[in-house]
């Protein structure tokens, strides 16, 4: 893919899933984007989640539109009475549709909370961005 073939280079929607919420990805090159979202995470009793991640894209061949498979590191934080850090490893698939802004996603993050303690979870979701 080239950068020709998106209209800008970022992107705002939505992802439902855990968490849910809005979602924002700023590429930097064809390959590399940040990508953040503030959502709400159902589990540990609700909680605000921020999360950003920086990810690398490798671009697979379809018919039709842009398919990337991409992985990443980020941060993340939920805020709650018991509010907790750590980092995610994000793994996903994002589409984009032809002669459209709209591109369409799923990943899975498995999860690494370091403060107040260590313990491991998983993120994941489906969402839909347009090119803003």
């Amino acid at each position: 893919m080239d950068a020709q073939s998106r209209y800008s280079d970022t992107e705002l929607g939505v992802i439902l899933g855990e968490p849910t919420g809005i979602s924002f990805k700023a590429w930097q090159s064809d390959n590399t984007a940040i990508d953040a979202a503030l959502a709400w995470s159902f589990g540990d009793n609700g909680s605000v989640h921020l999360h950003a991640d920086y990810l690398r894209h490798k671009w697979l061949t379809v018919e039709s539109g842009s398919l990337a498979f991409y992985y990443g590191l980020g941060a993340r934080a939920l805020f709650s009475d018991d509010s907790k850090f750590g980092a995610r490893i994000p793994v996903g698939l994002q589409y984009m549709f032809p002669e459209t802004r709209l591109s369409m996603f799923f990943e899975v993050a498995p999860t690494l909370d370091l403060i107040p303690e260590t313990s491991f979870g998983v993120n994941g979701g489906i969402g839909i961005r347009i090119f803003i």
